[in-house]
């Protein structure tokens, strides 16, 4: 099946990434549709013979992955990864994301935190110069969360931003879980004037489980566009 001009953009960065893998690399497997391009090019790669074990960040990527029979361990058995490929909502030029759209933040920021490296795969569509054109993920315990969300929503105005905290919902309208059993509120905050800040002050709320903020985590953005590839950052640091 072909591929729109959009996804074979993703798919150069996904295969530009790929060059990075080598056998007895440990790996974080980004969530995602962009992410999903890089399972597909190492999975290819493992059919040829390369030698890695991978930690997936959702269950959606773990039944990838096992389709195309990629080892796969957990961060109980390696705690530390040599490197994690993802996507990003967004990005900026201080390599600052937010991710969370397809719902598995947590997951996702345990496992860049257990990466030496982390190297996000996008199209020219993510890049911004300030962070917020996104909607900002924050999981969340599902208990109290009326009280929770009037938290996020107070820490944000008190940071330069306001707008609807919204808890997200499936197409069918019930309250969307993440694979670890929480839920998640979308935030249109906007223009975000201090992401750092924010991100601090997300951290200290009670109930706040994880946000979408990826702040100093990425080592690289690898940016597809149709004049070629770009790279902001250093692929080998």
């Amino acid at each position: 099946m072909s591929l729109s001009p959009v996804e074979q953009l993703k798919r150069q960065a996904a295969e530009r990434a790929g060059a990075l893998v080598r056998s007895g690399m440990k790996l974080g497997l980004g969530t995602g549709s962009t992410a999903a391009h890089f399972v597909d090019c190492l999975g290819e790669k493992v059919r040829d013979g390369l030698d890695v074990v991978c930690v997936p960040t959702s269950e959606r990527t773990r039944l990838q992955a096992e389709g195309w029979a990629i080892r796969l361990t957990t961060l109980d058995e390696i705690p530390e990864l040599d490197l994690t490929v993802d996507g990003a909502d967004e990005f900026d030029p201080a390599l600052r994301m937010i991710k969370g759209g397809g719902g598995a933040l947590l997951r996702e920021k345990i496992v860049a935190a257990s990466s030496k490296r982390m190297v996000v795969i996008t199209d020219p569509s993510k890049e911004v110069a300030r962070l917020g054109k996104f909607k900002l993920p924050v999981e969340a315990d599902l208990f109290g969360l009326t009280a929770t969300a009037h938290k996020i929503a107070r820490a944000a105005k008190a940071h330069g931003c306001s707008g609807p905290v919204v808890l997200r919902k499936t197409t069918s309208g019930e309250r969307f879980l993440t694979d670890g059993g929480n839920a998640i509120f979308d935030c249109d905050f906007g223009s975000i004037p201090d992401a750092d800040a924010l991100a601090a002050a997300l951290n200290a709320i009670p109930g706040v489980i994880e946000h979408g903020l990826f702040i100093g985590m990425a080592t690289a953005v690898i940016i597809a566009d149709p004049a070629g590839i770009r790279v902001l950052g250093d692929l080998q640091a």
